[in-house]
């Protein structure tokens, strides 16, 4: 009796305590399963989205690849983000496609040198998620997020094969870094690049990047302009025109001006004119290149230059000023803050694209871009350029030797102007 009385005891011990180890198990797992929630859920309210990278689309030129396309082939796109982050989605533009476009598959990678990628960084881009893709002609798509690490003052390459004939390709132009094709096949994996044989320029249907990144970032800075802006004569793979320079400084200093930079510059664009050749004017594509890029806050706009230098002339200045009026008011309609760059001297420019007419219609433009209080401030590249003894000219160190575009030292210049104006005096207009 006292035996079985033993046993039964021994067994309500064993049950109680394989009852409290289940409820000790639970409740750890719960709590386990709360720590990583809230590990998880602090991560991702750590973290946002901001437009990383942008090249703005152009037409195709009547020759070379743009004109021509791609028919079984990779290409490979370099490209340069002044911004680190945890993932990535990419946008693609076939806004001037003539019919549709299909991706077979495409991948982003962590660049070496020249057409090579680091091994074991590179990571496939997938749609809906799946790996092909196909863009409507006259439109464009964003691909799934994809887990990647961006590190800032390194290269991305973006490699596409391309399985049908695409006709005309959308792009962009004047990308100052040599992209690569292959001679045929899907190569979009390949570390080593030895398909590549043949470079080009121009980035072709990549037009923008958004990174998720740290709260921290302030917001975005994008620089619209023309030829100036997009780097003309800046040095080939050294990501040297202005806007980098100043997307650099900015990543050098304190939290509150670590802002991404995207560059929304166009060889030869206008105000007033839209150009096959040089893009649609800003006034256009302000919407599509400045105010949809995602976290945007402050716009850097410096164009007019053009609408005075390329035929048809412009020389009335109200009609420029005009422009620049429209455009101001549609950045403040979304609440963004606008700065404008004073237009810099041409003098020596050749081809009847430097006159005195020219020149007085510039004078009146910065006169009234200094002192009219229309932008919330006054970048005054005009003054950081031009040479103190013949202030119509730029500075000869400053000059690339077209006598309208800067050099590199120029060019790093006219983001030392933008640093100056913004974090050191902002919302503050230089003296005229």
């Amino acid at each position: 009796m006292k035996e079985r009385m033993r046993q039964a005891f021994t067994r309500r011990v064993k049950v109680t305590l394989l009852f409290f180890i289940v409820i000790v198990l639970a409740c750890t797992s719960i709590s386990i399963g709360k720590s990583n929630y809230s590990t998880h859920h602090n991560q991702s309210s750590h973290l946002k989205w901001v437009g990383g990278w942008e090249a703005s689309p152009q037409a195709p030129r009547p020759f070379g690849f743009s004109q021509q396309g791609f028919f079984h082939q990779t290409i490979r796109l370099v490209i340069h983000p002044h911004l680190s982050g945890e993932a990535v989605r990419l946008t693609f533009s076939n806004i001037f496609g003539q019919k549709p476009v299909t991706f077979g598959q495409v991948h982003i990678a962590i660049s070496s040198k020249g057409n090579r990628i680091i091994p074991g960084t590179d990571h496939p881009v997938t749609f809906a998620g799946h790996p092909s893709v196909t863009l409507p002609a006259g439109g464009q798509v964003k691909s799934d997020v994809i887990p990647f690490k961006v590190i800032n003052g390194r290269n991305l390459t973006v490699s596409i094969y391309i399985p049908e004939r695409t006709g005309p390709a959308t792009w962009h132009a004047l990308s100052n870094q040599i992209a690569y094709v292959s001679n045929s096949g899907n190569h979009a994996q390949e570390t080593s690049g030895t398909a590549y044989k043949t470079k080009l320029f121009g980035w072709y249907w990549l037009s923008g990047v958004d990174i998720q990144t740290a709260s921290s970032v302030p917001g975005v800075i994008v620089a619209l302009g023309d030829s100036i802006t997009d780097g003309l004569h800046s040095s080939i793979n050294s990501n040297h025109r202005w806007p980098d320079y100043f997307a650099e400084r900015l990543s050098q200093g304190p939290l509150d001006q670590q802002y991404s930079v995207l560059n929304a510059g166009i060889s030869g664009n206008r105000i007033l004119v839209n150009s096959l050749r040089n893009g649609v004017s800003a006034r256009t594509r302000l919407q599509r290149d400045v105010l949809s890029q995602t976290g945007v806050t402050d716009v850097i706009f410096l164009e007019g230059i053009n609408d005075i230098g390329k035929l048809p002339h412009t020389y009335d200045a109200n009609k420029i000023i005009a422009g620049m009026k429209t455009i101001i008011k549609q950045v403040h309609a979304k609440g963004l803050t606008i700065y404008g760059g004073t237009l810099t001297p041409f003098q020596g420019k050749i081809g009847g694209y430097y006159t005195e007419q020219g020149e007085r219609t510039r004078e009146q433009v910065n006169h009234w871009i200094r002192t009219s209080g229309a932008f919330d401030g006054v970048i005054d590249f005009d003054k950081a350029l031009r040479d103190p003894n013949h202030p119509h000219r730029l500075l000869s160190r400053y000059d690339s030797g077209d006598h309208l575009h800067p050099s590199d030292l120029g060019y790093q210049a006219m983001a030392n102007a933008a640093y100056l104006t913004l974090f050191d005096r902002k919302h503050h207009s230089p003296t005229p």
